[in-house]
């Protein structure tokens, strides 16, 4: 009988340790009130109606003139339409003169009538001057002029279009030289082409260049002759000996 005490005790000296461990692990955290356990892995998320608070699932308060929102972040609700938020609660959002509700509960919930600009809590009309009309964008003057017309000190000037001019939109002063003419001070002057060359719309250089097989030369354009064993440049408007010649005093001579 001793004998058999004895092994009784070595068998649970044995085991002690593991029943030790068993008994120091946490137990499950228990899912409170008001949530339901995630379908897959662990923890809980809380019922509808219901946001998290700490370790507890508080009740979602929806004021006056709101609806409960069911996205698990945020206070749970949203403002009606026609309503903004106001410290914790929707205030009606009342729209000065010319204009109108913007469905938005956040900021200020309207915006001003086409025609209008918001000026402090209202909205001011849109002075238009002569030859202008009212643009889409709601910065800047909220006016653009009239085709022929530039503004000017709240004002639409008309475009003053030189000799050899047209519109043009792309321009700064509202107007482009036409075709062999170009801008100066004084108006449209115009390019002199000279023989063998060509026009070029551009509003720097000389206004032309040289066909290929000539160089500019002051107003004029040279032929470019090449010399024995060689030819014109990619430019056109040079030559280069071709290989094995090296070019020496206007001439192409091989190479020793």
């Amino acid at each position: 009988m001793n004998r058999l005490i004895g092994i009784s005790c070595l068998v649970f000296i044995a085991f002690a340790p593991a029943f030790a461990v068993r008994a120091s692990e946490p137990a499950e955290t228990a899912i409170p009130a008001n949530s339901t356990a995630r379908s897959y892995g662990d923890g809980w998320v809380c019922d509808g109606g219901y946001r998290k608070v700490g370790q507890a699932c508080a009740a979602v308060i929806v004021p006056a003139n709101a609806y409960e929102e069911s996205a698990a972040y945020g206070k749970g609700w949203k403002c009606s339409y026609g309503f903004r938020e106001s410290d914790q609660s929707c205030a009606p959002i009342d729209p000065p003169q010319n204009a109108y509700l913007t469905g938005d509960s956040y900021g200020r919930g309207w915006k001003c009538e086409r025609g209008f600009r918001e000026s402090g809590e209202g909205c001011a009309e849109i002075a238009l001057p002569e030859h202008a009309y009212l643009a889409e964008n709601s910065y800047g003057s909220g006016w653009e002029c009239e085709r022929g017309y530039r503004p000017s000190s709240n004002q639409c000037v008309r475009i003053i279009i030189p000799e050899n001019g047209y519109l043009s939109d792309k321009a700064g002063d509202g107007w482009a030289c036409d075709r062999l003419f170009r801008a100066s001070k004084t108006g449209c002057i115009a390019v002199a082409v000279p023989e063998n060359a060509y026009f070029v719309d551009a509003s720097y250089g000389s206004g032309w260049k040289c066909l290929r097989g000539y160089r500019a030369m002051t107003d004029a354009c040279v032929r470019v002759d090449p010399p024995e064993n060689a030819h014109l440049t990619a430019s056109g408007n040079d030559w280069e000996c071709d290989a094995p010649y090296s070019k020496s005093a206007g001439a192409c001579v091989a190479r020793l």
